[in-house]
């Protein structure tokens, strides 16, 4: 038997994201949805950095940078999207986030549709 990690965040998260996707509908932009949600985790009491700058480094020099959607109490990464479906490309955009920023939880979550289509992803 596995044990979920940080299942009351991850709970909370989700309860966040359905909350959000229930009252604004599917459809809409992504950063409308980004913004719903930092109402909505502020209420709940969570700390959130938006838009999160995870620098990358080659050879002991900054070679650039991944920018996460979200971070929730610094150990859950969101990746929001809203498009028609998701794609291995955007998994693996989480994946390199989790990677750098050496947070272990990550969600990519599709606002798109008439429910909400979500992945979580452990490193």
């Amino acid at each position: 038997m596995s044990v979920i990690i940080e299942k009351d965040l991850s709970n909370q998260v989700l309860g966040a994201v359905f909350s959000v996707h229930n009252s604004l509908g599917p459809g809409l932009l992504e950063s409308a949805y980004e913004g719903a949600l930092v109402i909505e985790f502020k209420h709940m009491g969570l700390a959130i950095s938006r838009q999160h700058v995870y620098p990358v480094y080659y050879r002991g020099e900054l070679a650039g940078a991944y920018v996460a959607d979200m971070v929730v109490d610094g150990k859950v990464i969101l990746e929001l999207k809203s498009v028609t479906k998701l794609s291995p490309a955007m998994e693996a955009q989480l994946i390199n986030y989790l990677r750098l920023s050496g947070v272990s939880i990550g969600y990519l979550i599709n606002f798109h549709n008439e429910r909400v289509v979500w992945r979580r992803f452990v490193v």
